[in-house]
């Protein structure tokens, strides 16, 4: 997988779209005292990475707002697009953590080129999926799922090598699907 699957617009339209779908299931599913949700979109501003046909679609977060008097709860769905409260947008944190492989000096030149990431937050995502993410509820409850056993040394370039895919960008979204629940307070808490 390398960064040229991300160039494509259809690749980041797919994870729009999946967005949208995790929406329309968390609307279909109603506030849990029972009222209708409506939408409640809120502003996001990822970093650079995007082709400009899609950038002002992506500087919207969805979710939902409770329409019931009284409760007017916010339910904030999963997400493919972003990880958590992260600037960054989820594919990158992803694919150029797997593409690091350990931070060095002309990978960091690479991916500040690439993505605008310095070095300083290339370290904290490595320390990120190599000591926090291995502790959390949800991969302690997902990764014995997954045979043979993920190489934990190795994320998340060996947790994305799991979703080969066909296509441009197909595992990166099977991926990013699976790791959807981490991506809400209502998910699996995440910390950053």
């Amino acid at each position: 997988m390398s960064h040229t699957t991300l160039v494509d617009a259809r690749v980041w339209r797919l994870l729009l779209e999946a967005d949208g779908d995790l929406a329309a299931q968390a609307r279909a599913r109603g506030c849990s005292c029972g009222g209708r949700l409506h939408s409640a979109r809120y502003r996001r501003k990822p970093r650079r990475g995007l082709p400009r046909e899609v950038w002002e679609e992506y500087r919207w977060r969805e979710s939902l707002c409770c329409a019931s008097e009284g409760c007017r709860r916010r339910v904030t769905p999963s997400s493919l697009r972003f990880l958590g409260r992260r600037v960054y947008l989820a594919a990158w944190v992803v694919l150029v953590s797997a593409m690091t492989g350990g931070v060095t000096e002309r990978r960091a030149a690479a991916m500040r080129d690439l993505v605008g990431v310095s070095v300083r937050t290339l370290q904290r995502w490595r320390a990120w999926w190599l000591g926090a993410f291995p502790e959390k509820a949800f991969w302690r409850e997902v990764r014995g799922r997954l045979a043979p056993p993920v190489d934990e040394a190795r994320l998340p370039a060996s947790l994305l090598e799991r979703f080969p895919g066909e296509g441009a960008g197909n595992g990166l979204v099977a991926c990013l699907r699976f790791l959807a629940p981490i991506t809400t307070s209502t998910g699996y808490a995440m910390a950053v």
